[in-house]
């Protein structure tokens, strides 16, 4: 007996697949959602700038969620990993890592980012609880607070006055050479922002709250929180596999709706986004849905003709 071919397969379980789900049950598509539950913002306690979720946590979060899709019977939900895919357009077939198959006509990649290994001594121990990487996220939370910002290059001018917004009593570290020029590193003088570019030796923290940072040189950065810039990478290897052309910051390249250069594969969240933020994941993943579903009609509509 043939499996049943869901309308479509969401890879990914965050506020982009999730809210996606929810579209495509509301619109009486059959779906699941395949998710193994280790998600990025885990490490973090609350997630921040989503409005009526101000504040939960990201487990929260996800259990409201799937509360609330739970009342659309066509959405289920798989608690496994996608490791493979083939076929096309129409009639996707995916593979588990725990082996199960499934058949599907359209697929939403949301399979996010991760975070490539921590190479600073101490920042572990830290991350999420007085580091972090998104000031819109967690800013509110270290506003007047002495901070570290860890950053260098052009992205670290965009991050300094960024983050003046919430704090000016911030101090930079680049760990190793700063990548900047002459006129930026005057620029940093003018706004008195301290600039260090001996690497950083070790984070000194007590229960997870850092109490400085200390340098090769032997210079200690007192401060009460971190922000920096962290080394991401997609969280699958499926959109390469499948043929996804990439920007040039690694995630899925899409038009305004989603789609990605693969017929019938669309993407919504970081892993097709810079703006790394929960609601703004949200709101990719509800668009690629109603594509997805605008083109799932159209296609029945042909073939009833």
């Amino acid at each position: 007996m043939e499996k049943q071919l869901l309308d479509a397969a969401i890879i990914g379980g965050g506020p982009a697949g999730l809210n996606a789900a929810l579209v495509l049950g509301r619109a009486r598509k059959n779906v699941t959602v395949i998710d193994e539950g280790r998600p990025r913002n885990a490490v973090t306690r609350k997630t921040h700038g989503f409005l009526t979720r101000d504040g939960v946590s990201p487990g929260e979060f996800r259990r409201l969620a799937r509360e609330e899709i739970g009342a659309y019977p066509s959405v289920s939900f798989l608690a496994d990993a996608a490791v493979s895919i083939e076929g096309a357009d129409g009639r996707f077939q995916i593979t588990t890592a725990q082996g199960v198959t499934l058949l599907s006509r359209k697929l939403l990649l949301a399979v996010g980012l991760k975070d490539r290994p921590l190479d600073i001594p101490g920042l572990a121990d830290v991350y999420g609880k007085s580091a972090f990487v998104c000031p819109y996220c967690d800013g509110w939370e270290l506003r007047d607070q002495p901070l570290v910002v860890i950053n260098k290059g052009a992205e670290l001018m965009h991050f300094a006055p960024l983050i003046s917004g919430w704090t000016d009593r911030f101090t930079i570290c680049t760990n190793g050479p700063d990548e900047l020029t002459d006129e930026q590193r005057e620029e940093l003088r003018r706004h008195r922002v301290p600039l260090f570019d001996s690497p950083i030796r070790r984070i000194e923290s007590d229960d997870g709250i850092v109490r400085e940072v200390v340098l090769a040189d032997g210079t200690a950065v007192p401060c009460r929180g971190l922000f920096f810039r962290p080394e991401l990478a997609l969280g699958s290897d499926l959109p390469q596999a499948l043929g996804c052309a990439l920007t040039d910051i690694g995630t899925a390249e899409i038009d305004a709706f989603g789609k990605t250069s693969v017929p019938g594969v669309y993407s919504a969240g970081d892993a097709a986004s810079r703006m790394h933020q929960a609601i703004a994941a949200a709101s990719m993943g509800a668009l690629a849905a109603a594509m997805i579903n605008n083109e799932l009609n159209a296609e029945a509509w042909g073939r009833s003709e």
